[in-house]
């Protein structure tokens, strides 16, 4: 009976931290791309962007997994749950979208 209660004691942080990963992650991407269209250079703003939010990523992961791929997987998952929460915040309408790439040229 002890050894779920000491995986779920693990999984708990790894998962929320697995959250904020990719709330960083994919609020960061939705932020660059919103910020990009208006760059004077979009590709060095992407660039940057790809970067920081890869290595905190992958840096994140690293601290609270380590090697332990269960911790991995567990963390995993919740940057995927992030993904779907930030797509659905961020969500626009055709019509939003136009209005913005309208904006930009």
């Amino acid at each position: 009976m002890g050894a779920p209660m000491a995986d779920l004691q693990s999984w708990a942080p790894a998962f929320l931290a697995g959250l904020a990963l990719g709330a960083i992650f994919f609020g960061g991407l939705w932020w660059t791309i919103r910020a990009g269209l208006t760059a004077s250079q979009p590709a060095l703003w992407f660039l940057c962007s790809l970067l920081l939010r890869t290595g905190t990523a992958l840096g994140g992961f690293f601290l609270v997994a380590g090697t332990d791929w269960t911790l991995w997987l567990v963390c995993l998952i919740g940057f995927i749950a992030a993904r779907a929460a930030v797509h659905r915040l961020t969500q626009a309408g055709p019509a939003r979208l136009t209005d913005r790439a309208g904006d930009a040229s």
